[in-house]
């Protein structure tokens, strides 16, 4: 009996070592590119988002390393309760361990709650709200490439700065138009400006006319449209109909994806003023990607912002990995690596992700080219100005973020 005993003692001892250095050696990663698959926002995430997320994995090094790396996609239609549903669905039944992407800041906060609930990895690359590292912030997560601060204090802020001190506000009625219109609101008014009104327009809207008219007789310097993709799209092409930029009101483009300028076309487009944080034609390396990325996709479209941070996020996301030997399926302890490493990729150069998931880099004020200063297909931005790294996001001392009182 003693033996008996003594042998199952072994054996079990055996099999939880065994797991043990099997976890330790876990070298499989599953990441989920959650985006708009279909609509108003799927030229500047969706398919795109998804190569990117393909091409960081090759590029990474680790497949030849021994690494198992898959990504799948999902399609939140932009409604947080369908992103939510399949955010759980990845974590408990799929195994998932990374969700990147995700445009639309209302489906961007429910799943950053879902990736914190589960102890996963949370690099968001498309949603702009700044309360992700604010008041929303998490162990869990990283937001990379640009958010509602950055947007207003550079694009607001030249705008004031060259005259525009009157505003009414175009916006977007859910999470990420409120952000926008509330950061730009306080650096139009920090700047000496004022806000004369404003207007919000459901998602998705196809016809801008009733509050394109409220602009226009607000009489108001700057029309600030803070919404984004098929949004500002349609509102730039109709203000053009209305003969808004003729009568002396200036739009200001709070958010233009290279997308938007494609879908509007530069007669319309010419001489906008917005601020990306990537731009396809900046330097050789952003050129040689672009390159790459676009013979790969259907359309032959260089990266946008969007996906130009998911790739970046994911190069980074790796290397954290290949620093802590294998995947912990540890979500807290993957960021917190990430974190402590620097970041330097070929899109965004270098850079870091502060305490409160901020990853800090350049903003670029940019203007759309006029058609006959373009010189090729997507040859659509002349450089402005540069919004240092340490300048172009919220301050860390100003952030709100719970995280940084511990």
């Amino acid at each position: 009996m003693r033996n008996t005993i003594s042998a199952a003692l072994l054996g079990t001892a055996l099999s939880l070592a065994m797991a043990g250095i099997a976890m330790a050696q876990d070298k499989t990663v599953k990441i989920g590119s959650l985006s708009d698959q279909s609509g108003l926002y799927a030229d500047l995430g969706g398919p795109g988002s998804t190569l990117a997320a393909q091409m960081a994995a090759e590029d990474s090094g680790l497949m030849a390393k021994g690494w198992k790396i898959d990504i799948i996609s999902g399609d939140h239609q932009n409604k947080p309760d369908i992103g939510s549903n399949i955010a759980r669905q990845w974590f408990d039944v799929d195994k998932v361990d990374t969700i990147v992407d995700v445009p639309n800041s209302g489906v961007a906060l429910a799943v950053n709650n879902i990736v914190k609930e589960k102890n996963g990895v949370y690099i968001n690359s498309g949603a702009a709200t700044s309360d992700l590292t604010n008041a929303q912030c998490s162990p869990n997560t990283v937001h990379w490439t640009y958010d509602t601060y950055m947007l207003a204090h550079s694009t607001g802020q030249a705008m004031v700065k060259a005259g525009g001190d009157s505003w009414f506000f175009l916006t977007a009625d859910y999470a990420f138009g409120a952000a926008l219109e509330r950061d730009t609101t306080e650096v139009v008014k920090a700047s000496g400006g004022k806000v004369v009104g404003g207007v919000k327009h459901p998602l998705n809207t196809a016809d801008f006319s009733s509050f394109l008219l409220q602009a226009q007789s607000s009489k108001a310097k700057v029309i600030g449209l803070a919404n984004a993709g098929g949004d500002t799209t349609n509102s730039i092409k109709q203000a053009a109909e209305f003969g808004i930029a003729k009568g002396g009101q200036k739009l200001a483009a709070l958010l233009l994806f290279i997308t938007d300028v494609k879908a509007i076309g530069l007669e319309t487009a010419q001489g906008l003023s917005f601020t990306e944080t990537f731009y396809w034609d900046l330097n050789d390396k952003t050129r040689d990607f672009s390159k790459k990325f676009a013979a790969r996709m259907k359309n032959g479209a260089p990266p946008s912002m969007v996906q130009a941070g998911v790739y970046a996020g994911l190069i980074h996301y790796f290397k954290a990995l290949e620093a802590l030997g294998s995947n912990p399926h540890d979500g807290a302890k993957i960021v917190a690596k990430m974190k402590e490493l620097p970041t330097d990729d070929p899109l965004f150069g270098q850079g870091k992700i502060e305490a409160n998931g901020r990853k800090i880099h350049p903003g670029y004020l940019f203007e759309v080219k006029k058609p006959s200063e373009s010189k090729a297909p997507w040859d659509f931005y002349k450089l402005a100005g540069t919004v240092p790294a340490d300048q172009a996001f919220t301050p860390i001392e100003k952030s709100t973020c719970a995280l940084l009182k511990k």
